[in-house]
């Protein structure tokens, strides 16, 4: 009988990643989570990815620090308020090429893991507008991996999967709970306490609570207020 497939998994801690991480492991893939430290105001997110990591379970997580604060340029690294409402055109939370540098750490792993699968929670329906989480940066991004890797150069094929970039939020909820997913321990808030507890009024938390509004699901989220 054969091993498992590996597969690296980028885990934030947020409900999109959680979600990504259950159907991975559905789809029978050994999981290793990867969450990045990258310098965002809201760590308790990474707190959060390391529960839901062993809950779901993932065979190894792993964070790496990656300081992205350090060219700024983002409501989530700088010292840039966090609008309420993210406006026209792509929001201040946009943070600078962060899911290229995610996946790119990602693909690394997997190089030396021998894993040909990657898997991201990015999705382009109830999204802030991001460029990078669209279905054509997921394409291109995996054309890169197959170009710019040993596995790739020497005829392994990389797959970049994104499984719920067409879904709306109240699908990912509902795919989160026949999965057992416990919505509860995971931290979407863009400013979210050191306790993980949400502000209830970012663009995060107001998708995030539609979601479990038109899944006609009790929302689980810890708010501060």
């Amino acid at each position: 009988m054969s091993n498992p497939p590996k597969a690296v998994v980028l885990l934030s801690g947020g409900m999109d990643s959680a979600v990504t991480l259950a159907m991975a492991r559905a789809h029978g893939f050994d999981a290793y989570a990867l969450s990045v430290a990258y310098g965002q105001r809201h760590t308790s997110e990474l707190a959060a990815a390391s529960v839901l990591a062993r809950t779901l379970g993932a065979v190894e997580h792993k964070t790496v620090t990656v300081d992205l604060r350090s060219i700024g340029g983002s409501a989530l690294t700088a010292d840039i308020d966090v609008p309420e409402h993210g406006g026209a055109g792509i929001p201040i939370t946009y943070v600078p090429a962060r899911n290229t540098i995610m996946l790119s750490v990602a693909l690394g792993w997997a190089e030396v893991l021998g894993a040909n699968d990657l898997f991201c929670g990015v999705n382009a329906v109830d999204y802030s507008g991001y460029p990078d989480c669209r279905p054509a940066f997921i394409e291109a991004f995996e054309r890169l991996a197959n170009l710019a890797t040993k596995a790739g150069v020497e005829g392994g094929q990389l797959r970049v999967h994104a499984p719920l970039i067409e879904l709306s939020k109240a699908d990912i909820v509902r795919r989160g709970i026949e999965l057992g997913v416990d919505f509860a321990a995971t931290v979407s808030c863009y400013r979210a306490d050191t306790e993980g507890r949400a502000c209830g009024h970012c663009d995060a938390c107001r998708l995030r609570a539609a979601g479990f509004d038109a899944a006609c699901v009790s929302d689980p989220t810890r708010y501060s207020a």
